[in-house]
């Protein structure tokens, strides 16, 4: 097999895995506008002109039995007349499979569709439009509700009266299916492809079919067309995953705070019978079958999540088969996928990792990024220079696929992102073609601009020619931070600025590396690596590390994030990715317990934190920062043992030139200097 030498130490690199390097000759690209122009107006016009279809009929009564005989219960909504009777003509179809319960589904039609409600809530949403001050995190977190997002997420009338049938189905083991709930197993997403064959077998389905979620439902989209399914044509999928370990189940080795709280969450609302069809249930003996299943299974995963956290002895602590079986094999798929996310996600890896790992030209792929969080994806859509609203977009995918309506949506995009400190914009890559490999590496000497820090650094063109070690030791601060709001779903952006803007309060706690200020505009892109020399005086260690935009006024804004422990150090060289050069750009640990190094008190060990892929520009006079901590909690958990192994741990950051501790990065300015190629690097690790 054809190889490349590992700048970093870590032996031969397939090929396949590099990053984006310029080509000779290339030229400044040209960017497209998001909003679409003249084509997006025309969608608009589809999805809020005149419908074909005055009126829906909702049918919340369904039953699908699956080959193992469970039951799944469905709401089938179908375009309808006047007097509110089903068409009988057959229609491209629409499904939706979530465990969020088809009640909470119904709520939130009726905040947005009731009579006299629906307009009141949409008025109300439509008028937070603040960009600064207090009221700019509710101000995201309400746009949704006007902007086109729940309609996405539950029963969307626009789309059915335009001819198109509904199916949304509780995932089994929630809602009001039967069964155990068993989270994006193989035996779910057997269910999902039963599904699909179910729905273009039916009298109103003309054989089309389409998937469509957000989060849970956009995964379980993404796994069923892996399957292919024949009648599968097409999938929009916001804010899913392609690996839920790195993502947020294990980031770094950590378990985070929001994985028992979605859980507590979903348990919670899958004890709670559907009102529409309780009285019907108790009639034909559904309700007692659904209670039985509810008893055998009342917390599902709970119990052995604790156990895990408590023990280490539980597989879902650790990477292990049992993920292996969830991961959508994206590779696979072959339906048109248009996927939605945002740089600080729960899902932030899969922003882009989905597009990148899609097998199909440009076009029958799209990807969407945004600079946002889990619960606020299209509330910067729909005005000038922005793309359209979600539901508009998904009308011209679906459109496009299912019924071969020539509107040009795959010559939008493909590639559609909300740059950090810019503007939005298309092009044809991720990262932007401009960009190339740079370095820079953490130097003790100060910045002048992070007095308030544990430590203040710079970081330059070369290390220091002497060694430094700093201590640091874990503290609270990440829970008033950007990495709250990620693992809290974005929720305490609400609170003011230090949760999405303003590092400086968390800050305090870290050891702080800034660079000098760019003299022009100076974009980052694509994955990027953080190699550090670390030691603790004990047989674990925990990193959190950011990097932050650092305005003028000294303001200090998150770019990315990423952690490690440091007995998960180990990589799996042939998933990690390299530059051309051979430098280190995306690290993949392994993650299992068959992998775990030992960590040796007080003996300097080299670590490379993966950072979550972004794109972002440092306006003229701004800084590049690393910020790097032993902890930010809740974003990472430290299990039981491992902190037994810590012994209220003392971690120090070792700068030794002879194993220099350096940022590899993608950028288009002169920020950092190019990585030495292998041959001659004078720093072999």
């Amino acid at each position: 097999m054809s190889v490349h030498l590992d700048l970093d130490g870590h032996g031969p690199v397939p090929h396949g895995r590099f990053g984006h390097q310029r080509e000779p000759g290339l030229t400044t690209p040209r960017y497209r506008d998001p909003s679409g122009g003249h084509r997006a107006a025309v969608w608009h016009e589809a999805v809020y002109g005149r419908k074909p279809y005055p009126r829906v009929h909702i049918d919340r009564n369904v039953t699908v039995t699956m080959s193992d005989g469970v039951r799944l219960r469905a709401t089938v909504v179908r375009p309808a007349d006047r007097l509110g009777q089903a068409s009988r003509a057959p229609f491209p179809a629409i499904l939706n499979v979530n465990p969020y319960n088809r009640a909470v589904l119904d709520g939130f039609d009726f905040s947005l569709h009731g009579p006299g409600i629906g307009r009141i809530v949409r008025g109300a949403a439509g008028t937070m439009t603040h960009e600064k001050g207090p009221l700019t995190g509710i101000s995201r977190l309400t746009r949704t509700f006007d902007r086109g997002l729940f309609d996405v997420f539950g029963i969307n009338r626009n789309l059915v009266q335009a001819g198109y049938v509904q199916v949304l189905v509780d995932v089994r083991g929630t809602g009001a299916s039967h069964g155990k709930w068993e989270i994006l197993s193989a035996r779910e997403q057997q269910d999902s492809v039963e599904l699909i064959e179910w729905t273009a077998a039916q009298r109103w389905c003309d054989g089309s079919v389409g998937m469509v979620g957000w989060s849970y439902s956009a995964i379980n989209s993404l796994q069923a067309a892996a399957l292919r399914p024949k009648a599968l044509k097409a999938i929009f999928a916001v804010e899913g995953s392609q690996d839920v370990v790195r993502d947020i189940y294990i980031t770094g080795g950590m378990p985070s705070a929001f994985i028992p709280m979605w859980l507590a969450m979903v348990n919670a609302v899958k004890w709670a019978p559907n009102p529409a069809t309780v009285l019907s249930d108790l009639f034909t003996g559904d309700f007692y079958r659904w209670a039985r299943d509810r008893v055998k299974s009342p917390a599902t995963e709970m119990p052995s999540l604790l156990w895990g956290f408590l023990t280490a002895r539980d597989h879902r602590i650790f990477d292990h088969p049992y993920f292996i079986e969830r991961s959508p094999q994206i590779a696979d798929i072959e339906a048109a996928t248009f996927t939605v996310g945002a740089w600080h996600d729960l899902f932030g890896r899969s922003a882009t990792g989905i597009y990148d790992q899609l097998q199909m030209e440009p076009g029958r792929k799209q990807m969407l990024v945004a600079d946002g969080y889990h619960l606020d994806p299209g509330c910067d859509h729909g005005g000038a220079h922005q793309p359209p609203q979600l539901d508009v977009l998904e009308r011209a995918w679906f459109d496009r696929w299912l019924k071969d309506v020539r509107n040009g949506v795959e010559e939008y995009g493909p590639v559609t992102m909300e740059q950090q400190g810019g503007q939005w914009s298309c092009s044809d890559v991720f990262p932007r073609a401009e960009v190339r490999t740079r370095r820079l590496f953490l130097t003790p000497d100060s910045s002048g601009t992070a007095e308030h820090a544990r430590h203040d650094g710079g970081l330059g063109l070369e290390p220091d020619l002497r060694v430094h070690s700093f201590k640091t030791h874990p503290d609270l601060r990440g829970m008033l931070s950007r990495d709250a709001s990620q693992v809290f779903a974005g929720l305490p952006i609400a609170l003011g600025r230090k949760f999405s803007h303003d590092a400086s309060f968390q800050e305090r706690g870290a050891l702080s590396f800034t660079s000098e200020a760019v003299a022009r505009p100076t974009q980052i892109s694509g994955s990027m690596n953080l190699r550090l020399n670390v030691s603790t005086d004990a047989h674990e260690g925990i990193w959190a590390v950011t990097v932050n935009d650092v305005a003028p006024d000294g303001t200090s804004t998150v770019l990315t994030n990423g952690a490690l422990t440091v007995s998960n150090r180990a990589l799996d060289v042939s998933r990690s990715t390299y530059s051309e050069e051979g430098a280190l750009l995306d690290a993949v640990h392994y993650l299992s317990r068959e992998r775990r190094l030992p960590v040796p008190a007080d003996e300097p060990v080299r670590i490379d934190v993966d950072l979550v892929a972004t794109d972002a520009v440092l306006k003229t006079g701004h800084r590049l920062r690393v910020d790097v901590y032993a902890a930010s909690l809740p974003r990472y958990l430290t299990i039981v043992p491992d902190l037994i192994k810590a012994r209220g741990r003392r971690q120090h950051l070792v700068l030794d030139p002879n194993k220099p501790s350096y940022l590899t990065f993608q950028s288009d300015g002169d920020l950092g200097t190019e990585p030495v190629p292998a041959r001659t690097q004078l720093h072999p690790v």
